[in-house]
């Protein structure tokens, strides 16, 4: 199997950043265990050694990747792997002292950023002096997806900052590095660290249910922001991969969980928990009535595949046997693949009326397509298309199944390639 060898696209549009004279602070943010740090390693691969310096936040300085001398006059937290403030200035400056004597400029670059208090208002101030200087150095930052945003990016450094979102790998990618077949990645789902564990069953779901989906909850999102009830959140997660691809009122959940509270509650918890890159909740189709849109009731949709599969209880022979469960695994594997690949830029709906549904409505600006899902062989009318249409107005129609669109073909091209203008 193909690992660390594998190049994911963004690599070459960092590279191409880095090759440009600095303009804007570059974020490379996304879910947990998605290889970020992998791939900006990658990036860096292609310079030489003394015109960068990587620095990990929380490892001690003796386990920072070479780029400096060794000092002993770093400041770092007590008691502590985490540095703080004055660990990253001292290696701001350094890292300006590189760039002014080096004639090609210098990269820097900071992961797990989000773990250095008040990291937000020193790089705010170290970027600013360095443009007014018109120093020739990158900085690049690593760290958990949107919630970082919220604890500096939009706050201190608005017009500073280029992000570069990384999402969780698509069929494409973890056939192409890990020789996945459809029903490995239905499965399996996108996590290139479990690949190593899929012939043996237990050991994945171990994995995945240990080292991926609990340090996603309890670090990207307890420690990110404020949760008054984290168990609470923590049913909520596994209640919605269990009814991923399924319609289900926040207001009905609330007999299923322990401590519920109510759904204000709930629908802040499952916003945090698609903010962690885990699962969301789609909303309402509705033309322009953004306030109707929010009071739908959601229908989940797991962000890896994973997340759903190693909770339920089934093998990989156990769940493509199980007709009814199998198609929510191909429907959430679509509906993770449009928001993935298509986020923010493409807005993901569902839509129903009465006996009328389609899976997916995906928008952006004028264009608009409805898609339905089918695990197997369709008969080719689907009369929610119909409806909608009379509704909506004129629309692209796909149907995703056996004797239509393959789900291979769907999956291999981003949400933007489906769409059509009205």
């Amino acid at each position: 199997m193909v690992t660390e060898s594998y190049r994911r696209k963004e690599v070459s549009l960092l590279l191409s950043r880095l090759t440009e004279s600095p303009r804007l602070l570059l974020f490379i943010a996304g879910p947990r265990q998605v290889g970020k740090t992998t791939l900006v390693r990658h990036a860096l691969s292609q310079f030489k050694a003394e015109r960068y310096h990587f620095a990990p936040v929380d490892q001690p300085d003796a386990e920072d990747a070479a780029g400096y001398a060794r000092s002993t006059n770093y400041s770092y937290a007590q008691n502590s792997n985490v540095h703080d403030a004055a660990w990253l200035v001292e290696k701001w400056q350094r890292a300006r002292a590189e760039a002014r004597k080096s004639g090609d400029g210098y990269i820097l670059v900071f992961d797990e950023i989000q773990k250095i208090p008040d990291w937000s208002e020193a790089v705010k101030g170290l970027w600013d002096a360095d443009r007014a200087e018109g120093l020739n150095l990158h900085v690049v930052l690593l760290g958990s997806s949107p919630l970082l945003m919220l604890r500096g990016m939009s706050e201190s450094l608005t017009g500073r900052y280029e992000l570069i979102r990384i999402t969780h790998w698509s069929f494409l990618e973890m056939h192409e590095a890990f020789d996945f077949d459809l029903d490995d990645y239905l499965y399996f789902g996108g996590y290139p660290g479990s690949a190593a564990f899929v012939r043996d069953e237990s050991r994945w779901r171990n994995y995945v249910n240990g080292s991926l989906i609990e340090p996603s909850i309890e670090k990207d999102v307890f420690e990110m922001t404020r949760v008054d009830k984290p168990a609470l959140l923590k049913q909520l997660f596994h209640l919605g991969c269990a009814y991923s691809g399924q319609i289900l009122a926040l207001d009905k959940m609330l007999g299923q969980l322990q401590g519920a509270g109510n759904t204000t509650t709930l629908a802040r918890y499952l916003e945090m928990l698609g903010n962690a890159g885990l699962i969301v909740g789609l909303q309402k189709y509705y033309t322009g009535q953004q306030l109707r849109r929010r009071a739908s009731p959601p229908k989940f949709n797991v962000l890896n595949n994973a997340l759903m599969t190693a909770g339920s209880g089934y093998t990989k022979a156990e769940a493509k046997a199980d007709r009814t469960y199998w198609g929510r695994v191909v429907e959430s594997a679509v509906g993770q693949h449009l928001y993935n690949s298509g986020h923010p830029d493409c807005r993901l709906h569902y839509w129903r009326e009465s006996s009328y549904e389609v899976d997916f409505v995906i928008e952006r600006g004028k264009k608009i397509t409805v898609i339905e899902v089918k695990s197997g062989i369709s008969s080719g009318y689907i009369k929610g298309f119909d409806k909608f249409e009379d509704k909506f107005g004129h629309c692209k129609k796909i149907l995703v199944s056996e004797n239509a669109i393959s789900l291979v073909e769907f999956l291999s091209y981003p949400a933007e390639h489906w769409l059509q203008t009205r």
